[in-house]
């Protein structure tokens, strides 16, 4: 499964990445935001991204996929620090399949990807 991670800080991609490694994913690439995850998108199974970057948010990202009827149907997972409830029903109504809560734990992410992968091929 090949992944795609979406945040402006070089950190966080790590983060997520390391966190991904260590679940047994290793295909990944990395976008400093939604343009250039856009720009990546082509032949990603799992998209992973934040909400809080310039050029383009994660928000209008995964509306710019969704309108696409080439990857409309590609899981989304927001991660972001943005927790409070009319966040999360704006990014649910976008139609990301999960959102996590910044700071999460390797354990988490894994809980959300596997909830995710469940939902869409039953």
């Amino acid at each position: 499964m090949k992944f795609l991670v979406v945040d402006d800080s070089p950190t966080m991609r790590r983060i997520v990445n390391n966190s991904l490694k260590g679940l047994g994913y290793t295909d990944v690439i990395e976008a400093e935001d939604g343009k250039d995850a856009l720009a990546k998108i082509e032949g990603i199974d799992f998209i992973i991204t934040d909400w809080n970057m310039p050029v383009m948010t994660g928000l209008e990202f995964t509306k710019a996929v969704r309108a696409d009827d080439k990857y409309k149907h590609l899981p989304i997972l927001m991660v972001t620090t943005r927790g409070v409830k009319d966040d999360i029903v704006e990014a649910l109504t976008a139609r990301v399949n999960n959102y996590v809560v910044k700071p999460f734990t390797p354990q988490v992410l894994k809980e959300k990807i596997d909830t995710i992968i469940k939902s869409i091929s039953a």
